[in-house]
């Protein structure tokens, strides 16, 4: 998934503004200032295209994720 500016694509394959985009597991939606890529394990990446980014992940996950964003236990 490639998001600069106004442009989002999947492969090369550009994302319309207001419908998702499914491709080999993967959702990339872009309802209105957010680009959103989620995924079937659980795991959703926001983007405002300003800098800002969320992470996400559902809850059968807890206590089970490693790196960057830890083990999502509610112990930062």
């Amino acid at each position: 998934v490639v998001a600069r500016g106004w442009n989002v694509s999947v492969n090369g394959v550009a994302v319309t503004r207001g419908q998702p985009h499914l491709h080999g597991g993967l959702a990339v939606t872009w309802p209105g200032e957010w680009v959103s890529v989620g995924s079937g394990l659980g795991v959703r990446v926001a983007w405002d295209r300003d800098g800002a980014v969320t992470v996400t992940v559902g809850a059968e996950l807890w206590g089970g994720t490693r790196g960057l964003c830890g083990p999502y236990n509610d112990d930062p």
